[in-house]
């Protein structure tokens, strides 16, 4: 048998190389996905010494190397070059076969990626500058300055209703138009809680003298008197749908004002006076806060009896102020009065606090920022003097506070907000309705990208 030596080198390496070879890769006609980050090889195999030599140095080799520099050229070209002299990496990865189908989560970068372009074009980003003074003054004089009422609500017919004395006024802030809706001549009664149905058409007034009367908002007529099982003044009054719902003493009435008996349910939990009700947004749960320090959570459903869905007790003084969060309809913000001063965010469908500040003033009401994740509170006494009388913006959910707006002379007792929900309504003790811009303006509109215009959402 004749052996033939193999004088060429390149050759040989060719032959036992080819296999793993990063230009066999690179020429592959099969393409592959590279879920990978990374490749890691097996350094056990290799001389990373002489491989950082070769790899980076093309002028100082080895002194004792046997290759002639030809053969130095034409393995250092296998490396780094490819058949038509193009570089390429060293190390490649070899994924799985990849699909001619576009992944979702592909999609979903193209479309995010085309609705930040388009936002940066139409709309630069610009810092919010929030105004921290009021920009109008309505006069309200004789306007009571007591806690346990609520005497002030901005319907979405974009008319604010505000009891002053013994007569409810009602301000078009379209026209500036005032007129009375009604007033009494019982110098024992006047209006205690004021409240506008969802649709703006219809409203109630509550009164001293526990009864209930519902107006037309159109005529301002009175289309019906609700004489109330309250023994004691009507505090707080809140809609859902055609359902009314009053607090008065210990009792929460509901009421169908579609029924000739229009009681439909009674519950007694509060074992002082009821003094704040807020249905939330999706109308299956009520929130009611008392002067006995408690917030209860209950279900539309099982109103009939005293079984509710959460009860919290962690305020230390009466609870007026309720807000249900518009980004977060699970989220309750709840404020206690001055001996407690504490804001509080309860996930009601956990029955667990989220986050609670301190904000050492009594809190007389609250408002969600519809726009921006933001919420602010109205104090009045406080034993901090630089607390008192103030409104108070802060972050959501963090509870940071923005910053204190200052106006009134007076505790401010009541808040409410326009339908757009870019201006904010404070009435304090001070006899003096004022207005705020601090929760404009608003984002810019949100626009459709071209792909997700014809995307299906449904996975």
């Amino acid at each position: 048998m004749k052996l033939e030596l193999n004088t060429d080198p390149l050759k040989e390496w060719k032959l036992h190389s080819d296999w793993y070879s990063p230009t066999r890769l690179h020429d592959s006609p099969v393409e592959y996905d590279f879920p990978g980050d990374r490749f890691i090889p097996n350094r056990s195999l290799m001389d990373l010494d002489q491989a950082y030599t070769l790899c980076t140095s093309r002028f100082n080799y080895p002194a004792k190397s046997s290759f002639s520099p030809e053969y130095r050229r034409i393995i250092e070209g296998n490396l780094t070059l490819d058949s038509e002299g193009r570089p390429f990496r060293l190390l490649v990865f070899r994924g799985s076969p990849k699909s001619s189908r576009k992944s979702i989560r592909y999609i979903d970068e193209l479309r995010r990626k085309d609705e930040e372009d388009l936002n940066r074009i139409n709309h630069p980003i610009q810092e919010r500058k929030i105004s921290m003074t009021y920009t109008k003054v309505l006069d309200a004089p004789t306007i009571i300055d007591d806690f346990y009422s609520s005497v002030m609500d901005w319907g979405k017919n974009n008319i604010l209703a505000v009891a002053i004395g013994q007569e409810v006024h009602l301000w078009n802030a379209e026209n500036a138009r005032i007129d009375c809706l009604v007033s009494s001549d019982n110098m024992d009664d006047h209006p205690s809680s004021v409240s506008w149905s969802q649709n703006g058409k219809t409203i109630a007034v509550g009164n001293f003298s526990s009864d209930i009367q519902i107006f037309d908002a159109d005529t301002c007529k009175l289309t019906r008197r609700l004489k109330a099982d309250h023994d004691a003044k009507v505090a707080a009054a809140s809609w859902n749908g055609h359902i009314l719902t009053s607090g008065s003493n210990k009792a929460i009435l509901n009421h169908d004002v579609r029924a000739s008996n229009s009681l439909v349910s009674r519950v007694d939990a509060h074992r002082k006076r009821v003094c704040g009700l807020k249905w939330s947004t999706t109308g299956n749960l009520l929130a009611s806060g008392g002067d006995d320090n408690v917030v209860y959570i209950w279900d539309a459903s099982r109103m009939n009896s005293t079984q509710f869905v959460h009860r919290f007790t962690s305020h230390v003084a009466a609870v007026k102020a309720l807000a249900w969060c518009p980004h977060n309809f699970d989220v309750l913000a709840s404020g206690g009065g001055m001996y407690d001063g504490c804001i509080k965010l309860w996930n009601t469908q956990y029955g667990t606090c989220i986050n609670t500040v301190e904000t050492e003033a009594q809190i007389c009401g609250l408002e969600w920022n519809k726009n921006y994740k933001e919420i602010v509170s109205g104090h009045g006494n406080s034993t901090n003097v630089d607390r008192q009388n103030t409104l108070s913006l802060w972050k959501y959910p963090s509870l940071v506070k923005v910053g204190d707006m200052r106006g009134h002379a007076r505790r401010v007792l009541h808040l409410s907000q326009n339908p757009d929900g870019l201006i904010l309504v404070s009435a304090g003790a001070d006899q003096t309705i004022r207005f705020w811009e601090i929760f404009g303006p608003a984002p810019p509109a949100k626009r459709q990208s071209i792909l997700s215009s014809n995307a299906f959402l449904i996975r």
